[in-house]
């Protein structure tokens, strides 16, 4: 399974998966958030509160080979959560972030966050953490179950990868990021949404792109 189906964690809880007990990274998260261990998580490493799941590709995960693409592949075609992908790019590791990034965030369609280390990881999740309970405190009443589709700020990786695309510059790009919210629903936008935002010589070179 890609995570137990039933659950629900608290805002400012992070549930975490049973094989990151004692290290580094739980260490950390130790007294900055509310930490629980849990061992039916399946694919998940750690679970935030908005439907958020984290998958953390370690530097060993990297080097040991192709497992780690499986699991990406399988948790992106059954699971419904939004899931952020967070990779340890160090010196042993840098050569294969490229490969990395291109089917996380051109073939996936997930957010790529590059760390150095645990402790980095750990101050991502953090953050992360707070932002959920931040965009709870504004949504009160609403159901804080319920996908939001607002447009999250455009990560670096997202970015880059959408300047790619022939006529697409940096301010056009943060358009359609801020449009279609990623590069899976840009991917599949018809050519009279992209019209909207880009204008009509532009929509059709991305669209045939």
């Amino acid at each position: 399974p890609v995570t137990a189906g039933s659950i629900v964690v608290p805002y400012g809880h992070v549930i975490g998966n049973e094989k990151w007990r004692g290290s580094e990274i739980a260490q950390r998260l130790q007294g900055k958030v509310r930490l629980i261990f849990e061992d039916g998580l399946g694919l998940v490493d750690f679970h935030l509160s908005n439907r958020t799941c984290i998958l953390l590709i370690s530097e060993a995960d990297l080097v040991a080979g192709d497992e780690f693409k499986r699991r990406l592949v399988r948790f992106r075609n059954a699971s419904s959560l939004r899931g952020i992908v967070i990779v340890e790019k160090t010196q042993i590791s840098d050569q294969y972030y490229s490969g990395v990034q291109k089917l996380v965030v051109l073939e996936l369609g997930m957010v790529l966050l590059p760390v150095a280390n645990q402790g980095e990881a750990s101050q991502l999740i953090i953050q992360l953490v707070s932002f959920c309970v931040r965009e709870q405190s504004r949504d009160r009443g609403a159901n804080p179950f319920v996908r939001r589709q607002r447009a999250p700020p455009a990560e670096p990786a997202v970015l880059r990868a959408v300047q790619h695309i022939p006529a697409v510059g940096k301010t056009k790009a943060l358009l359609l990021l801020q449009r279609f919210g990623s590069i899976h629903r840009l991917c599949n936008a018809p050519v009279g949404e992209l019209e909207q935002v880009v204008g009509q010589t532009v929509a059709q070179q991305i669209y045939t792109f």
